[in-house]
Order: structure tokens, then sequence, then C-alpha cells
């Protein structure tokens, strides 16, 4: 394949939430509302060429959630993409990670991505929400999904 390689991170961030005697892992993921025809995702996007992927997860699951105090549990895999597909002539060299959360959050909110580096200049607002693992994670757009079934058996959920 030919075309613009990409680097890009993912983060599968991980909360515990207890109801009584009930503990579940639930992961954030958000929809665009200026742009609903990109889906459900979760938080992702570019490395600067100077980053690491560790680096660069940690700085763009904060840009994109406003969420502090993450920290990274494991690498998930890491995966080549073709974007043609969805408009982009791009291949991505894709680094999925699992980071946690351990700070308390609301379980809907708006977050405001400042500078974002696909579109500069530009504040985009995200709608995040927590879903239940495994079950209750809806489809996500892009293979966004993809190390989904590695995070679940990495928690035993």
């Amino acid at each position: 394949m030919s075309g613009t390689i990409k680097r890009k991170v993912f983060a599968y961030i991980t909360s515990r939430t207890t109801s009584g005697t009930t503990s579940r892992r639930r992961l954030p993921v958000f929809t665009h509302p200026v742009s609903p025809e990109a889906g459900i995702q979760v938080p992702a996007g570019t490395m600067d060429d100077t980053e690491t992927p560790e680096n660069a997860v940690l700085r763009e699951a904060h840009e994109e959630t406003g969420l502090q105090g993450l920290k990274i549990v494991r690498l998930l895999g890491r995966q080549e993409f073709d974007a043609r597909p969805f408009g982009r002539a791009e291949l991505h060299d894709r680094w999925f990670f699992h980071p946690c959360c351990d700070s308390r959050t609301p379980e809907r909110w708006v977050h405001i991505e400042a500078d974002p580096s696909d579109s500069p200049g530009e504040r985009i607002p995200f709608e995040l929400f927590w879903v239940a693992l495994p079950a209750g994670v809806p489809d996500l757009i892009a293979g966004h999904d993809r190390f989904l079934p590695e995070l679940i058996a990495s928690l035993g959920c």
C-alpha cells in the first residue's frame, strides 16, 4: 500500500464504579455533536513526530476527555489500518493502550478539544459517556474496537 503514514494512538480508558456491593468496569466513549457522521469513538489521535506512543496516548486521552491523572496499564496491540475507505488517503500505524482513571468522574460530560491536530485552530466539542464493560459497548467506528477483546480478557470481564 502507498500513501501518507500517520502514527495514531487509541485509549481504552477504564474506571471502576461501585454501587452498593457491586463493582463494575466501564469505558468512556464519545460522539461529535457537530459531526454525527463521525460515529461513536474512543479517545484517539495523532502522535507528534517527537513523541513516544505512551506520551501521545496520555496527551490525547487528556485533550479529548479532560480526565486527569491517567496511568497506562499496558499496550494492548498494534495495527496497520488503511483509512482510504473512510475518505482519507492515509495508512495508520495504530497503537492501542489501556490507561486507567482512578478519579471521580460524571457519568456524562461535554469536553471541548481546544487544539485538535487534524483541525488546528478549531474547538471541537465531544459528548462523552461511560459504558459498561463488556456488554455495554456500542458499535464503534473505523476499527476503534479492534483491541476491545484483548482489553476485556485482561480485565477478566
